[in-house]
């Protein structure tokens, strides 16, 4: 399923759990049944001029006597450089193009939440899984690859800054 619709790119906010993308729908485009349709669906956004695609949660749509308002909330692996290009557009009208992904919640939801596995007690404290690897065992594995050899680097070609 595709919608089309002219739209306020409201604002974007990103914080250390997830990041988030509203628009403002006006006028006859927010009749459109179709909205309510893909709303908790994993949607690509595309707005018209910008050439990179967000792939988002639909994640809800509130009405008032003035407006509809999207909320979208960003795929995690999305790249600066896509983002920056498609936020540079936010505060403006735009023309938004909303595609059905063929990726299931469950699997967005899923690559979302990588990281340390932890529990937390009664009393506040994480523990985390002691499996896991940690800074100290990256740290050891840099010192073993140098192996003595003194004009060796410790920073391999993919850490190095562009």
């Amino acid at each position: 399923m595709q919608l089309t619709v002219k739209a306020h790119f409201n604002k974007q906010t990103k914080d250390s759990k997830k990041e988030l993308i509203q628009f403002y729908v006006k006028g006859e485009d927010e009749k459109k049944p179709e909205i309510s349709r893909l709303t908790r669906e994993v949607v690509e956004l595309e707005i018209d001029g910008v050439d990179q695609k967000l792939t988002c949660e639909f994640n809800k749509t509130s009405k008032d006597s003035k407006k509809t308002v999207l909320e979208f909330i960003v795929k995690g692996d999305t790249s600066a450089e896509q983002s920056f290009n498609f936020y540079k557009m936010a505060g403006s009208d735009v023309t938004l193009k909303i595609v059905e992904s063929q990726m299931s919640l469950e699997d967005f939801q899923a690559e979302q939440h990588e990281g340390l596995q932890y529990s937390v007690g009664k009393d506040g404290t994480a523990a985390i899984n002691a499996d896991q690897l940690t800074l100290d065992d990256v740290k050891e594995e840099k010192e073993d690859a140098l192996d003595g050899d003194p004009f060796a680097s410790p920073v391999n070609d993919e850490d190095q800054l562009d």
